[in-house]
């Protein structure tokens, strides 16, 4: 299940604040930098097909309606001091995915996107992290991709991806969509240790919120501070996982998301057998 510190802590469901405000950062918009080197391979095929990518979810449960798909995935929400901090959760979100083409009439400037491969055979290996991006306009993205901040073609970059806007997930305030592009495009052409985040999803979100907690070492790791991740596995089964920064708790999330349903539940059951 990896190292991360206080990652394998279960609590029970009572024990996790329920608040679910629409906004907690109140703090001016910081903008200080701390750059550190990606440590995330994006595998994204700039040609738009590749074998690497695998089922999101071998499990069964997948269904496609009316263009869009519905994945069988794993569902979270996090919190942090008191409050709900990101949801995804199907009971109060469209969690669909679309195809590229589909996916434009629902993005505007400043929007988030996810990027996922959908292959219908369980043949090939696990797919990596879903793959974030700001959107510009026009069938633009910007995003971190192979340790460099760049403008793709969405087209080009997602090839037979599909994807959904993600702007609402994570539960800050955001920026307007003016100041997120500003992000956004002010850090183009940034490369190895020049940026100051670990992943395309980190590097999104900050775009959008301006919260330095997005940042590699964003945050002092501290012994007050904690984040709490559940894991919706199923109805009345959940997980909670507990960080110390919101850095390491998006990297477990994406890992459990990469991975799938199916294997963080043979994760779970290795692990609880040795305890």
């Amino acid at each position: 299940m990896g190292n991360q510190l206080d990652r394998i802590t279960h609590l029970n469901y009572s024990e996790l604040p329920t608040g679910d405000p629409s906004g907690i950062e109140k703090d001016e918009l910081r903008v200080g930098v701390a750059y550190f080197f990606s440590d995330e391979e994006e595998d994204l095929d700039d040609r738009g097909t590749s074998g690497r990518f695998g089922v999101r979810d071998p499990s069964p449960g997948a269904e496609e309606e009316e263009g869009h798909v519905v994945l069988n995935e794993i569902e979270f929400s996090a919190f942090s001091c008191q409050e709900c901090i990101f949801s995804k959760l199907r009971g109060n979100q469209d969690l669909s995915v679309y195809p590229i083409q589909g996916l434009l009439s629902y993005c505007n400037p400043g929007d988030l996107l996810e990027l996922l491969f959908i292959c219908p055979s369980e043949d090939y290996p696990p797919p990596p992290s879903p793959h974030w991006a700001v959107y510009v306009g026009q069938g633009q993205i910007i995003h971190l991709h192979r340790g460099e901040i760049r403008k793709d073609n969405l087209f080009e970059i997602g090839g037979e991806c599909m994807g959904r806007v993600v702007s609402s997930w994570y539960r800050y305030r955001p920026l307007t969509s003016e100041l997120v592009l500003q992000n956004a495009c002010g850090h183009l052409g940034l490369r190895s240790e020049e940026i100051g985040w670990t992943n395309s999803e980190s590097f999104a979100a900050w775009c959008r919120f301006g919260n330095r907690e997005f940042k590699a070492g964003g945050e002092v790791h501290s012994g007050d501070l904690q984040y709490f991740l559940k894991l919706h596995l199923e109805e009345n089964n959940i997980h909670t996982l507990r960080f110390h920064s919101l850095e390491d708790l998006i990297r477990e999330k994406r890992r459990v998301d990469a991975g799938g349903k199916l294997r963080f539940l043979k994760e779970l059951s290795m692990v609880e057998r040795k305890e």
